[in-house]
């Protein structure tokens, strides 16, 4: 018995560690930059309109608003302001964020590209 609590003991004190030793993922927009590459194809880093609408100054600005493109009525209608959460759970599944929204992007599901992605275009003014 006297082994049975040390063997409790020692394994709460590694169920303990692994979870404080895991420290949280600070986000990189440079690595953000580079996720980034892959929206390039449809979007800029400024407010120029391409296939997609132009990504600077996107953090507080209202979904469907950006001058020069032609968005869905869907998106004018969200009544979106994109944040940081906001964009995150739209890049993760824009067709259920915007339902009807033509970005044609089954969204980006690994959650740590996702947040530097985020995080990169926070940078974008």
């Amino acid at each position: 018995m006297k082994d049975a609590g040390r063997i409790g003991a020692v394994i709460a004190s590694l169920v303990l560690a692994s979870v404080t030793a895991r420290p949280g993922h600070a986000q990189d927009a440079e690595h953000g930059k580079t996720i980034f590459k892959a929206c390039a194809t449809c979007h800029t880093t400024d407010q120029t309109a391409r296939v997609g609408p132009g990504l600077g100054g996107i953090i507080g600005r209202r979904a469907g608003a950006a001058p020069n493109f032609a968005y869905s009525e869907a998106m004018k209608k969200s009544d979106i302001i994109w944040d940081t959460k906001v964009l995150d759970a739209y890049l993760e599944e824009p067709q259920k964020v915007v339902p009807g929204n033509r970005m044609p992007y089954a969204g980006l599901k690994n959650t740590t590209d996702r947040a530097d992605l985020v995080s990169y275009l926070a940078t974008l003014k």
